[in-house]
């Protein structure tokens, strides 16, 4: 009954030109329904619009207490919070003896941080490929680390190319990595160092864990830098060198149901869960920002992006940043 209860709405929703009184949940559910193609059981719709409608009050009343930030309902509105970081995160950080030698930050002929311009943006300068989607598969550090990869091989090559996640998912996990199940982008570095890195056209993306397979590499790392730990005056140096993998915690409802606007608020936590790419920083009414490369579509936040409040370590945002290097002489393609 259920079922046809909701069927009944959409159809009505969509087909009558008169004015009809609906429960308003039910007509935002509805919408939801078609909007993300969701489908669901008659066991189970009764749960999701239960989950929706406890998310969407949160959003309501978020929104009315006139914060910085916006939240909005997206694909992620019929997800309880436990559901939305088995699916959608998956930063586990490996044992450090799977850690190789990296270039000291502190050594690098660093730009004063003075002479920082006010606003820098490396999606705007051709160094940042599409936002991607990993799907239901915790590969966020997949993502995090060809984004990085993707910027550096732009530096070195003046190419901008879109590398393979589903290779880095299938064939690292000598390295510490666990496919779906999470990973990191530092041992990923040395994943592709020692065996490179292929185009994504050549290895698609499938968002499950899948045998490894051989493709034409197109380049490998040098090494990466580890920056300074907790210290956004060097974060902010490094970005100014290069796009930043950066872990973060993302399993709270201001970052799941983000919309727009800087959002600074610590109660995101700082328990590392979820991997992303730092492509630059900037000011908006009067709040710093980092500027957040996602990678749950662009359908997620601003357009896949995310402004996080900057100089406070929101979401834990300094506490591993990492970008690897690449030489000329590690460029095949």
């Amino acid at each position: 009954m259920l079922l046809k209860l909701f069927y009944t709405i959409l159809s009505i929703f969509v087909f009558s030109t008169q004015s009809v009184v609906l429960d308003e949940n039910a007509v935002k559910f509805t919408e939801f329904i078609k909007t993300h193609n969701k489908v669901y059981s008659e066991e189970e719709l009764g749960l999701r619009f239960s989950i929706f409608k406890n998310n969407l009050k949160k959003i309501e009343e978020h929104n009315a207490e006139g914060h910085s930030w916006t939240m909005s309902v997206n694909k992620f509105a019929d997800l309880t919070p436990e559901e939305f970081k088995l699916m959608y995160t998956g930063f586990n950080k490996p044992k450090p003896a799977l850690r190789k030698s990296t270039i000291k930050f502190d050594s690098l002929n660093l730009t004063p941080i003075e002479d920082l311009p006010d606003s820098f943006d490396w999606s705007e300068k051709g160094a940042v490929t599409p936002v991607k989607d990993q799907g239901q598969c915790g590969s966020c550090w997949a993502f995090s680390t060809t984004g990085s990869v993707e910027g550096t091989y732009f530096l070195s090559s003046g190419k901008l190319v879109s590398l393979s996640e589903q290779q880095l998912v299938d064939c690292s996990s000598s390295y510490g990595n666990e496919g779906c199940n999470g990973g990191i982008y530092t041992v990923s570095y040395d994943y592709i160092k020692d065996n490179g890195i292929c185009l994504e056209k050549d290895y698609s993306y499938k968002s499950v864990d899948g045998t490894c397979k051989s493709c034409k590499e197109i380049t490998k790392v040098d090494s990466y830098v580890n920056v300074t730990p907790n210290d956004e005056t060097a974060l902010q140096q490094a970005v100014s060198i290069n796009p930043v993998s950066v872990a973060i915690e993302a399993d709270q409802s201001i970052f799941q149901f983000y919309s727009s606007g800087v959002m600074d608020s610590q109660s995101c936590g700082k328990s590392l869960d979820h991997a992303v790419l730092i492509t630059g920083w900037g000011i908006l009414d009067g709040k710093v920002y980092w500027k957040v490369k996602n990678s749950w579509g662009n359908s997620w936040g601003s357009s896949g992006y995310i402004l996080l409040g900057r100089n406070s370590d929101i979401c834990g945002i300094s506490t591993e940043p990492a970008y690897p290097v690449i030489t000329k002489n590690e460029i095949i393609f």
